[in-house]
C-alpha cells in the first residue's frame, strides 16, 4: 500500500500543475440559472480511469479538474448502517465480492423488479473493508487497477475535503423496507460537508428538507427514464416533468439524463433541443445533466470529440445547463474553462501548424471538395493533397493509389483489380488503371478506420458526399481560401515513371508553376514524400518546405541520420508511436526523436491524429485534446496532422494551451509512464522492445528513373522500382481470391 501511494503521489505531481490565480480574470456571462460557470461533478471521482469512488479516482479528479470541482458519491448502506460510496446496491459489478463469496447471491425485489446479486445490505462494513476491493465496472476502461483499492466510506471521501460534495441517494425506499435509513445516516453526519443531495424519490427529499435547509445543503430531484415510476407518488417521471414548478417546493434543482435536453434520432444525430432547461430555469430550478463520458458513443454531430458535447450543452447561445455529472472531470473542466466562448476567428497560440490528413476526412470523404471546405471552415493552417495519377495523366487528390476503400469502385470496376507488390501487399483497383472520367464516375466513401475493430462509423449522413478534386483545382482552392499553406504529398513516383509512364513529379511541378505558388512567399508550400530523391528534385525552389515522411516506427534519430535528412528535407512527418511508445493503450515512454531533429534544425510533424477514443491512450484521458497537448506542449512538435482539424484548432485557440500564462486552469500534457506506475507490477503489461533507431542509409533512395515511354515497342520493360526509404518493405500477398473480391464488392455496394 505504501508503494501505491508513493507512485500515486509521483503521478499527480508529474502531470498536474497547481492552479495559478491570475491577477484578474475577465467575467464570462453564462446562461445558467444564476449566471455562474457550470459545475463539474465527478461521478465517483475520475471513474473513467480508476474504480469508482476509490481514493485514487477521487484524488486524481481533484488534481486534474477545475478548482470548484464537486465530488459525487453514490450512497449504499451496509447491514450495520455504514454509508459506502458504490455505484449500485449490488456489489458484484464493482468489487471482488463474487470471488470471495461465490455462493452468497441473493434475490431482492427492488421497485417491483427481481434483482439477483451480492447486495451491500447483506454485509457488515467490517466484512467489506477487510475483504473486498474495487474493480472497474466498465470493461473498455483500464482493468490493471482491479483488486488493489479498498471500498470508500462516505466519511473517507469527505475526509479529503473536496471543494464540494454531492451525495446521491438512489434507493432510500428499498433500504427503508429493510430497516435502514439514509435520512438517519445523514443526520448522524449532521449534513456537514455535503453541498448537494440528490434522489429520484420525492418522499425522501421531503423528509430531509428542514435538515438540509439548516445545513444549507441543496436538494436535487433526479429524473429517471420518462416511463419509470417515481416511488412516492406512483407517477411516471414524464408526468412529473409537466409540473416543474411543483418540484421547487422541495428541491432547488433537477438532475436529468442528457437526452432529456438533446435527444438523438434513430440515425444517432441530434434532434432539436427540448425546452426542458428553459422551463426548469423559469421555475427557478437549476439543471444538472448526467451521462457524460469520453468513452461513450454519442451523436455523430460531435465527431467523437467529447469537448464538443459539453460545449453543446453550455455554449449553444440559447441556454446552458448548470452542471455536468461526468466520469472524466478534466474534459468537462477544460470545455468550460478553456474551450467555451470561442466566437469569431480567434488567433492561435504558439507556432504549431494544424495540417489536415485528406482534408477534414473525419467528417467527409477524404480529399473531396467538402472535406477541404470543412477543413478551411475549421481553421486548418495547411490543407493537404496526396497526389495520384489517372491512366490518362490527370493528377488528382486521393489518399492512396488504391481506390477500393474510399470509393464504390468494387461495384463498377471489379475486373480491374490487380496486384502491384511495389505499392501494397494486397490486390486493389488502382487509379493509374482508370481514366479520370472513370474516376469521376465513382462515389467517394468516407473512411472509418475503426469500423471493423470497434464499430466506429464516421458521419454516415455524409458517407458519399463531395467530389474528388484535380491537383489544379486543389491549388486554386488553396489560393482562393488564403490558407496558410498547402501540402503536396507525392507517392510511388519511381513506380509510376518506370512502369506506367506517368511523371507525377513533373505533374506537381507544372501545377505549382501554373498556379504561381512557386513565385510567392505569402502561402507555404510543403512538398512531402517518403522518397528522398523526389524531395531532392524540388531543391531548386527555395520557398518550398520539403518534408520526409518516415512511415516506420523509430526510437531514436542519431546525428548521422539527421544529417542525411538535412540534405533532402527541412521537416519530417513521424508516426505518433515514434514520439510516445504505447503498450496496451498505456503510454510507456517518450523518445528523444523530436529533440534530436530540432538540434539539426529539422521541423517535426506528427501523424495521424484521430478523435475516436479507441485510438487514444488512457494516459491522455481518452481525450483528443489532451493528446494534442501532449504532442504540442509536451513533445514540442511543430505541427499536427489530423483528420479532425476543428479539435486541434479549438485547442490552439484556447488560452489554456499556453502553459506560460497565469490562469486558473491549464490543459496539461500527459507524462508517459506515470499512470502505468500506479498499478501493481504484476498487473502491468509486458515491457515492449524499443523501436530501432533511424539508420542514415534508410534515408537514401536511388535516383528517380526516367519516365518510360510505355507506348514504344523497343526495349524490354524496366525493372521493378526499389522500395522507398520511408516505408517498411513488405512481401506481396498475391492471394486475394475472386471470392474475396466479390465479398468486397458486396460490402462497398451497401449504402
Amino acid at each position: 500500500m505504501l508503494r501505491f501511494f508513493i507512485f500515486f503521489f509521483l503521478f499527480i505531481h508529474s502531470c498536474v500543475a497547481a492552479p495559478k490565480i491570475p491577477a484578474a480574470v475577465p467575467a464570462t456571462k453564462w446562461l445558467t440559472l444564476n449566471g455562474q460557470e457550470p459545475a463539474v461533478v465527478a461521478r465517483g471521482g475520475f471513474s473513467g480511469l480508476f474504480p469508482e469512488s476509490s481514493a485514487s479516482a477521487n484524488d486524481l479528479a481533484i488534481s486534474t479538474s477545475s478548482p470548484g470541482l464537486t465530488m459525487l458519491c453514490n450512497l449504499q448502506m451496509t447491514k450495520d448502517g455504514v454509508g459506502l460510496c458504490l455505484s449500485d446496491i449490488r456489489l458484484d459489478n464493482a468489487t471482488t465480492i463474487s470471488t470471495l463469496f461465490p455462493k452468497a447471491q441473493k434475490t431482492y425485489k427492488v421497485y417491483g423488479q427481481d434483482l439477483k446479486g451480492w447486495f451491500v445490505l447483506d454485509y457488515s462494513a467490517d466484512t467489506i473493508f477487510s475483504n473486498v476491493s474495487l474493480v472497474q465496472n466498465i470493461f473498455s476502461r483500464p482493468s490493471i487497477f482491479d483488486g488493489q483499492m479498498p471500498v470508500s466510506a462516505v466519511e473517507d471521501v469527505l475526509g479529503i475535503k473536496p471543494p464540494k460534495f454531492w451525495l446521491s441517494v438512489q434507493y432510500d425506499a428499498f433500504y427503508m423496507e429493510h430497516k435502514l435509513s439514509a435520512a438517519a445516516y445523514l443526520r448522524s453526519l449532521r449534513f456537514r460537508g455535503i453541498t448537494f443531495i440528490s434522489s429520484p424519490e420525492i418522499g425522501f427529499l421531503k423528509s430531509i428538507g428542514m435538515d438540509a435547509l439548516r445545513a444549507k445543503t441543496k436538494l436535487i430531484f433526479e429524473f429517471k427514464d420518462p416511463e419509470a415510476i417515481e416511488p412516492t407518488t406512483g407517477k411516471k417521471y414524464s408526468e412529473i416533468q409537466k409540473n416543474l414548478a411543483a418540484i421547487k417546493a422541495f428541491a432547488s434543482g433537477v438532475l436529468v439524463p442528457k437526452d432529456y435536453i438533446w435527444a438523438l434520432d434513430s440515425a444517432n444525430y441530434l434532434k432539436p433541443a427540448s425546452t426542458f432547461v428553459a422551463d426548469a430555469h423559469k421555475a427557478g430550478l437549476e439543471v444538472y445533466a448526467s451521462g457524460f463520458a469520453n468513452d461513450y458513443r454519442t451523436s455523430y454531430n460531435y465527431s467523437y470529440d467529447p469537448s464538443a458535447e459539453y460545449l453543446q450543452f453550455v455554449d449553444n447561445g440559447q441556454f446552458s445547463v448548470d452542471g455536468f455529472i461526468t466520469d472524466f472531470p478534466p474534459t468537462a473542466s477544460q470545455a468550460i474553462s478553456c474551450l467555451s466562448h470561442q466566437k469569431g476567428n480567434l488567433p492561435k497560440i504558439g507556432n504549431a501548424l494544424v495540417i489536415t490528413h485528406n482534408g477534414a476526412s473525419g467528417e467527409y470523404p477524404g480529399c473531396t471538395d467538402l472535406a477541404y471546405q470543412k477543413a478551411v471552415d475549421d481553421g486548418a493552417d495547411v490543407i493537404d493533397c496526396s497526389v495520384q495519377m489517372s491512366k490518362d495523366g490527370i493528377a488528382f487528390c486521393h489518399d492512396s493509389a488504391d481506390i477500393t476503400a474510399t470509393t464504390n469502385a468494387m461495384t463498377t470496376f471489379m475486373s480491374r483489380a490487380t496486384s502491384v507488390p511495389e505499392i501494397q501487399p494486397t490486390n486493389g483497383i488502382f487509379s493509374f488503371d482508370l481514366t479520370w472520367a472513370e474516376i469521376q464516375s465513382l462515389k467517394p466513401q468516407i473512411q472509418s478506420p475503426f469500423s471493423t475493430s470497434g464499430g466506429f462509423q464516421r458521419n454516415p449522413a455524409n458517407k458519399n458526399a463531395g467530389k474528388f478534386m484535380t491537383l489544379v483545382d486543389f491549388l486554386e482552392f488553396g489560393k482562393a481560401k488564403a490558407v496558410t499553406g498547402v501540402l503536396i504529398n507525392i507517392q510511388n513516383a519511381a513506380y509510376l515513371a518506370s512502369k506506367k509512364g506517368l511523371g507525377i513529379v513533373d505533374a506537381v511541378k507544372s501545377g505549382l508553376t501554373n498556379s504561381t505558388l512557386d513565385k510567392q512567399s505569402t502561402q507555404k508550400v510543403l512538398i512531402q514524400s517518403d522518397d528522398s530523391s523526389v524531395l531532392s528534385s524540388f531543391e531548386a525552389v527555395p520557398p518550398y518546405t520539403r518534408v520526409l515522411s518516415i512511415d516506420k516506427e523509430i526510437g531514436d534519430a542519431p546525428k548521422p541520420s539527421v544529417d542525411e535528412i538535412k540534405k533532402h528535407a527541412e521537416a519530417v512527418n513521424l508516426k505518433r508511436s515514434s514520439l510516445d511508445t504505447i503498450s496496451e493503450s498505456f503510454a510507456t515512454g517518450k523518445t528523444n526523436v523530436v529533440e534530436e531533429m530540432h538540434k539539426g534544425n529539422i521541423s517535426v510533424y506528427v501523424s495521424v491524429l484521430r478523435n475516436e477514443y479507441i485510438s487514444i491512450a488512457f494516459d491522455y484521458f481518452s481525450d483528443p485534446t489532451v493528446e494534442l497537448a501532449t504532442f504540442i506542449a509536451g513533445n514540442g512538435v511543430d505541427g499536427v496532422i489530423t483528420e479532425f482539424p476543428a479539435t486541434a484548432t479549438r485547442y490552439l485557440r484556447s488560452p489554456c494551451s499556453d502553459l506560460n500564462k497565469d490562469q486558473p486552469y491549464a490543459i496539461l500534457p500527459a507524462e508517459a509512464g506515470a499512470l502505468l506506475s500506479v498499478a501493481a507490477k504484476e498487473a502491468q503489461p509486458p515491457a515492449i522492445a524499443p523501436s530501432p533507431p533511424l539508420d542514415a542509409k534508410d534515408v537514401i533512395d536511388p535516383p528517380l528513373p526516367p519516365v518510360a515511354n510505355i507506348g514504344s515497342s523497343d526495349g524490354e520493360a524496366p525493372p521493378h522500382a526499389p522500395p522507398h526509404s520511408g516505408t517498411i518493405a513488405t512481401s506481396a500477398n498475391l492471394g486475394l481470391s475472386l471470392l474475396a473480391i466479390l465479398a468486397l464488392g458486396v460490402l462497398f455496394a451497401v449504402e
